[in-house]
Parts: C-alpha cells; sequence; structure tokens
C-alpha cells in the first residue's frame, strides 16, 4: 500500500569503495588478519616426545605406565659424555633432556623433518634402554619405507 501517493522503491546503496586509502582492501579495526599459532622450539620438542611415547605405549604394554618427562640438562655428565635421557626402573619413568638431545644430535638436513625424527629416535633409544631391548624392535614396522 502507498503512504500519502508514493510508491515504494529500494534506495540505491553506495557502493563500498574496492580500495581503501592505502590501496589496500578496507579493514575492520576489530578484525585483523589470521597470525600464525604459536609455535616454539619447546613445544615441537614436546609434541614429538609425545607422538612417539604414545606409539610406544600403545605397542608396548611394558610402557603404558612409563612417564615420560621432559628435562633441560642432567646434573652431571658420566663417563660417556651427556647424557640425553634418564631412566628410573623404580618411579616407571624416562626423563628426556631436551638440550642436549637438540644440541648434540646430527642432523643430515637441518629441516623439521630430520629434527623430529632425531628427537623420535632419542625417545625410542630411551625406550629400548628401560625395556633393555634393541630400538629397531620396538618399531620395526614403522621404519619401513618401502
Amino acid at each position: 500500500m502507498a503512504l500519502f501517493g508514493r510508491s515504494r522503491r529500494p534506495v540505491p546503496r553506495e557502493r563500498a569503495a574496492r580500495h581503501g586509502r592505502h590501496g589496500r582492501v578496507g579493514r575492520s579495526p576489530v578484525v585483523r588478519p589470521p597470525l600464525p599459532p604459536i609455535d616454539t622450539r619447546l613445544e615441537r620438542f614436546d609434541v614429538a616426545v609425545g607422538g612417539a611415547a604414545e606409539y610406544l605405549r600403545g605397542a608396548w604394554p611394558e610402557l603404558r605406565d612409563v612417564s615420560f618427562e621432559i628435562g633441560r640438562l642432567p646434573r652431571d655428565a658420566d663417563e660417556e659424555g651427556i647424557p640425553r635421557w634418564t631412566i628410573d626402573r623404580d618411579r616407571r619413568r624416562i626423563v628426556l633432556y631436551r638440550i642436549p638431545i637438540e644440541r648434540l644430535g646430527r642432523l643430515h638436513r637441518v629441516d623439521e623433518t630430520q629434527r623430529r625424527m632425531m628427537i623420535e629416535g632419542e625417545v625410542f633409544r630411551a625406550a629400548a634402554d628401560y625395556l633393555d631391548r634393541d630400538p629397531w624392535d620396538l618399531g620395526p614396522d614403522r621404519f619401513r619405507f618401502f
């Protein structure tokens, strides 16, 4: 129904500017561009240890109640040098030392994949030491790439 003899027509809206003042698309002051997730070397180390530990716990019943912990540095060096881990069978725990593993490990290529494989290898070696086995016995299918 028309009021006062006028018909209802849509009011034309102004088009939004395609570019902002500095040649960029306009942004709301509230919404910022997405930031990358916080990703530190310590977090990546923790994820690598946790992933390898969960695999080993699932594959070996003897490791289900073993606590895999991360320490910064061992208290003392032993006759073999700086230890990468310490085993306490009475408390059922393995402590992996982040700094010696990261600093003294040898990488074929410096990238995240090689770094994670090196950390996982140390977790396997520590677990094998705990179980008095060879590290290759703990996950033979995990290392079969062919």
